[in-house]
């Protein structure tokens, strides 16, 4: 659930109303400049919603500006019910005056530093819209760069949109493979005493295995099938 901006004068009577849901899961709070805009929201949890809610309820921070992007740190760590953190493009773009371009440069550091923060933090990243609804070959791109990014997902703005997205932020086929043949050699080795290994001509360490585990981990986690290592 989305509420208004806190300073709309709305988001009282918006979160009045929602926490006393039984199917309330997370609130997204829109235009987080700093942690009391987090921290403004949880105290309303703590002293509205429904007791059996109370202890679930997520909180999932839009960073739409540049102090929020500025203030990452601090709201990352804000609340423990933080999940994650949202980009708005479009709300950012405004507040700075860039110029929206088809190939996204002008938000770069933005996007980076919000997957970065999240990464730091342990939440979810989650990026821009993509406004040309109608495009699935825009859509690809973006789901395409936004994984590369780091990101674990995007926003939807139109229905269709949403098994692209699922879909695209899942891994493919081939880092399945790759991932699957990292973590056997990692273990093969491992077992001989060997921390660094060749496979396919290229050098292979523990970040890349660590690499590989959470490529498994979320092909597991999203139902797709991970190659059983070979028995000896």
């Amino acid at each position: 659930m989305i509420i208004d901006a806190l300073e709309v004068s709305y988001e009282l009577d918006d979160l009045n109303v929602i926490l006393h849901s039984k199917r309330l899961q997370a609130i997204v709070i829109p235009k987080v400049q700093d942690a009391r805009d987090i921290q403004f929201v949880s105290k309303m949890i703590d002293a509205v919603a429904i007791d059996s809610q109370r202890e679930r309820v997520k909180l999932i921070a839009s960073i739409e500006s540049a102090r929020g992007v500025m203030n990452l740190k601090e709201i990352a760590t804000a609340d423990e019910r933080l999940d994650a953190l949202v980009f708005a493009a479009e709300d950012y773009c405004a507040d700075l005056g860039l110029i929206r371009t088809p190939a996204r440069k002008e938000m770069l550091y933005a996007r980076q530093s919000i997957v970065n923060a999240a990464g730091a933090y342990g939440l979810q990243a989650i990026d821009l819209v993509c406004v040309d609804y109608q495009s699935e070959a825009t859509l690809l791109d973006e789901c395409k760069e936004g994984r590369e990014f780091g990101f674990h997902g995007k926003q939807a703005i139109h229905p269709n949109q949403i098994d692209i997205i699922q879909r695209a932020f899942l891994p493919d086929d081939a880092d399945i493979a790759r991932a699957a043949r990292i973590v056997e050699k990692a273990e093969f080795f491992a077992n001989k005493g060997v921390g660094a290994f060749d496979l396919d001509g290229k050098m292979i360490d523990m970040p890349v295995v660590k690499w590989a585990e959470k490529v498994l981990d979320k092909a597991r986690a999203g139902g797709l099938p991970v190659p059983e290592p070979a028995k000896k």
